[in-house]
């Protein structure tokens, strides 16, 4: 079969390699989208320390069963699946409380493990346990489903925000987890969705989501311009969605008073602190939240929501490319240029 395989920073080479196969425990599947995401442009430019070379990466996976090892139970031939990227140890205190993304044991898809840039892909025996295989709906739309794991993300962030009818939200980022923190925040039942990027490009494709304001922080005060729009109160909420220290810490101006903000955006290893003024989070009582990966069961409602059209899935994907131009995906992904790209096997 043809896989992309990372051999170290900046050096991916599409390349036949063996056909997995069904040992007892595990499944086989034909991936039929592989949708690129940041850090799979920051394995490509960097490496990561889970990535040993040569592997297969990409977790972001959408297929079909076309094989079940001896065993197996609850996976049949043709189903349609989406991998769920977190292999838990499912003994831990927060695998017991369905919390998989912080367990401290965790193996992931396409870092430990091969993962979806390639034809096929094999679950292992522990994932095929622990249930790492969402079952789909027959006709469901395999592109579409390779939104599944970002959109979980989202749906965990928002999670903790509580967004309620008619409130404000500010989504700083305009790149493809900004855009669904948008769509969620509608399905949340928001009054006013205020989406900045210091990127003309990236705002043009964001339209296609719908926020209520487009704002370049480039071009006019951000500051200035939420409070103009708010009544001087600031959001209710804001969700930086951009790897930026410095959204994340201007964020705490932008807040109304029993405002939440959400961390979404990890901060490159290299500078990863900001100045961080706890006096107005005292005395304006707000709530700042991290969020990391997702959980089995956001899975389940990022599923729903797609296949409803409650999202739009679709509109997101800006482009489809085959796997030979992998690459080519990934710079596209790191310039912007794209909102979401996928890799596509389908037929």
């Amino acid at each position: 079969m043809k896989a992309a395989v990372f051999l170290g920073p900046g050096n991916i080479e599409v390349r036949e390699v063996p056909e997995p196969e069904a040992g007892p425990g595990e499944v086989v599947i034909r991936v039929g989208a592989c949708a690129i995401c940041g850090t799979d442009v920051r394995i490509f430019q960097f490496g990561h320390h889970h990535v040993k070379p040569p592997q297969i990466t990409g977790h972001e996976i959408a297929g079909e069963i076309v094989a079940v090892g001896e065993g197996v139970e609850g996976y049949r031939v043709g189903d349609k699946v989406a991998v769920i990227t977190v292999i838990s140890c499912g003994r831990c205190r927060y695998c017991r409380r369905g919390l998989q993304n912080l367990c401290p044991e965790q193996k992931y898809i396409g870092y430990h493990y091969p993962g979806g840039f390639a034809e096929f892909m094999k679950m292992p025996r522990e994932g095929v346990v622990r249930g790492n295989l969402l079952v789909l709906p027959e006709d469901m739309d395999l592109l579409e489903a390779s939104l599944i794991e970002p959109l979980s993300c989202v749906i965990n962030g928002q999670s903790y925000l509580h967004i309620g009818l008619g409130e404000t939200v500010l989504v700083i980022g305009a790149g493809p987890i900004g855009c669904m923190h948008v769509a969620m925040a509608k399905n949340h039942g928001a009054g006013k969705i205020l989406l900045a990027d210091i990127s003309d490009e990236r705002l043009e494709l964001a339209r296609r989501v719908g926020a209520d304001v487009y704002i370049n922080p480039q071009r006019e005060n951000l500051r200035e311009r939420v409070l103009e729009l708010t009544g001087g109160l600031g959001a209710d909420v804001v969700i930086v969605a951009a790897s930026s220290g410095s959204a994340q810490e201007e964020a705490l101006e932008l807040v109304a008073p029993q405002g939440r903000i959400s961390l979404f955006g990890g901060l490159p290893k290299e500078k990863p602190t900001i100045t961080f003024n706890s006096n107005i989070v005292h005395y304006k009582e707000i709530g700042v939240f991290g969020v990391f990966a997702s959980h089995a069961s956001q899975y389940e409602e990022a599923a729903r929501l797609i296949y409803a059209k409650r999202v739009p899935a679709r509109d997101l994907i800006t482009h489809v490319l085959p796997l030979e131009d992998i690459v080519r995906g990934i710079e596209l992904v790191q310039s912007g240029k794209a909102l979401k790209a996928v890799i596509s096997f389908v037929r």
